[in-house]
This record gives C-alpha cells, structure tokens and sequence, in this order.
C-alpha cells in the first residue's frame, strides 16, 4: 500500500500529479516540469522530500562505527553541525546507498538515507550496529521540506523568526543545526543554494504555507530529476547499485583510503579493484544534433568500446540532451549513442553541466 507524506493535501490543494515513488504518493510536477526547473535555477522552489529515511544514531562508540559503515570518513568531522556525503558498501565494494551523515555531538549523529533503499539500508546498518552497542532510531515523524535556488536561503529566512533567520543565515555549505522546531541543513540536490529543513509532521503544513506566501514555489519530483542530472548528482538506482563499486561511479571522491589502518566495509574490494585496473570512467556526455539522450542507450567509443548511459535528459537550462554515462576509460572526446537505432554523435564533457544557474559546458 502506497504512503503519504504529512504534505500529501498540500500537493492535491495545489494540483499536483500524483504518482508512485517508491511506495509514496507523490507529486511529479504542478503542471509545468519545465516551468518547476527554471523556477529554482532562477529564483526559490520547494520541494517535499519527506519520504527520505531520517536515522539517527547513538552511543559513546557511534564515530568509531561509522568509520567502519562508510567509505568516507567521519574523522573529518571535526565542527558540530557538519555533513559528510558518502556511499555505504558491502563486502565487494557495491554501493548500498548515498547518503548524509550530520556529526552533532559525539554521541549523536544524523543520517539522511533514500527511501526507496528503507528497508534494506535499516536492515544493514541495524545489523553493523549492534558490535558497537549504536542505537538506531528512524525518525518517521520528521518531514522535510527542501528550498532551493538562488532567493532560497532569503525566502526561507523571512519565513523564520529574527533569532532562528539569524542563526540559519551563518550556517555554511554542508552543515546543519537544530534551530527552534527545526533542523535545518543547508544542502541539497539542485546544485543551487538553498535549505533542507526538517520539521515535524504536525508542523510541516504550517511551514510549507508560510514558504507559500513568501514567494517559494511547489516543485515536484520531475524538476528534482532534471535539476540534479544538471548538478551531475547521482541518482540511487540509475546511476549506481550494489553491483557498481562507487570507483566506476564518479564517487571516487567520497572514498577516503587514509588512514590506511581504517578497515571500513568494502576496502579491501576497492583495493583490489584499483590494483586490478581497466576500471571504467563516469562522464557526461551532450548531445551535437538534435534527439534525447535516455538511461540504457549504448555508447561506442572511437575506438570501438561500448559503454551505457546511466541517466540521461533534454537540459532546460542548456537547451540540449544531456546524460552521465559509464565507459571505457580510454574514451576521448568524441563517441556516438545509438538511438533508435542510429549512432548520433556526442561529446564528452566535465560534469556537472551546470553550477549555480551557469553552463559550465561550451
């Protein structure tokens, strides 16, 4: 049976289509996708992300298993407030998931999973907490609201009372803070500025209503996908899985191997990955003619290779199809994609396409 969100009759009472995402009723768009993407790269949107699993973790050894559950490394959180993006693996180096971890005190964590891995990510970190005597508490009656775009964080903060504006105004990238009701993080899933703000579910209406008659736009699910293809943000199920080592994932970045002495799960996997070689790289690719680039289609090299797009989409800030894609890494700058079953050609770019609103390609 499908859920619902604490903000399911603020969707209907503002005509969003309603669609199934992994067990949830939730809305694709308001009536313009297009309309919903360009409303957050150029001025503030909203967007309901209750369905995010929200964990959190306690006890005196909680660091120390964290340093064990994830590819990056906690360590590094050295300021109360901070977040760490990171991938949990299995034992062969397979990503489980993406996530956020925010370091609060050193008992206490918080950890922001997707929701369509719940069942299998509480299972798993359940399961590896218990050793370290970790309490594990999901937190179900949080909702979270994420304001996104260039007039996000002023839009937000005039919502706010005059403290709690004040102290969600110092906060910097990639950190978050318990503010009056609220926990509020700025991060995101947009490449723009903004605020994820966690509320209870008896407050979330309220907010959402406040952010309304400031000016803040509903976005639905849609947008959220076009925007982060743009961002080059992975999406959980698309771009990687169990199955895809996070080196092959353009996530190299969130493997932290030093110390060498931390024998996080999945090291010794990715170890033997990188002594292996050949490993395949994650690119971007735009599109020279016209057509759209899609999830699965074939990618050929110049010289010969294939390799898959991951995700793909027309850009409505480029004005061109766009995709991540996992190839041989002796591509260059050229290849062709076969759509329908024709080989068009495309280059291969730098990703993200674009940051704060600006196309970062040619």
């Amino acid at each position: 049976m499908s859920q619902r969100t604490a903000l399911y009759e603020k969707h209907l009472e503002a005509n969003g289509k309603i669609v199934d995402f992994a067990g949830w009723e939730m809305p694709i768009h308001y009536g313009s996708q297009i309309e919903e993407h360009h409303q957050v790269r150029n001025g503030a949107g909203m967007f309901d992300v209750s369905h995010m699993v929200i964990v959190d973790l306690e006890g005196p050894r909680v660091r120390e298993f964290l340093q064990h559950l994830l590819a990056n490394d906690v360590a590094r959180l050295t300021e109360p407030g901070k977040a760490l993006y990171s991938c949990m693996l299995n034992e062969d180096g397979g990503v489980i998931d993406d996530l956020i971890t925010y370091f609060i005190f050193d008992d206490y964590f918080r950890m922001v999973v997707n929701a369509a891995t719940r069942d299998k990510d509480l299972a798993w970190i359940t399961r590896q907490a218990e050793p370290f005597g970790v309490i594990v508490t999901e937190r179900p009656e949080i909702a979270m609201i994420a304001v996104q775009g260039p007039d996000a964080r002023d839009k937000a903060m005039s919502v706010l009372t005059e403290g709690e504006a004040r102290q969600a105004g110092e906060l910097k990238p990639f950190f978050g803070k318990f503010i009056g009701p609220y926990f509020i993080a700025r991060t995101g899933y947009t490449g723009e500025d903004g605020f994820e703000i966690m509320v209870s579910d008896h407050e979330a209406g309220n907010l959402w209503d406040k952010l309304l008659e400031a000016g803040v736009k509903p976005c639905g699910l849609g947008a959220r996908d076009t925007l982060r293809l743009e961002a080059g943000m992975n999406l959980y199920g698309t771009d990687m899985d169990e199955t895809i080592s996070p080196l092959e994932a353009g996530l190299g970045w969130t493997v932290a191997l030093q110390p060498e002495e931390r024998d996080f799960i999945g090291r010794k996997a990715l170890e033997t990955q990188q002594a292996k070689g050949g490993l395949r790289k994650f690119v971007g690719l735009v599109l020279e003619g016209r057509g759209v680039l899609r999830g699965h289609q074939k990618v050929i090299t110049e010289d010969g290779q294939e390799g898959e797009i991951t995700s793909g989409t027309f850009s409505p800030t480029l004005q061109r199809a766009i995709a991540m894609a996992r190839v041989p890494a002796t591509i260059g700058d050229h290849c062709q994609v076969e759509i329908r079953g024709k080989l068009l050609p495309a280059r291969v770019v730098k990703l993200p396409f674009v940051r704060k609103g600006q196309s970062l390609i040619d």
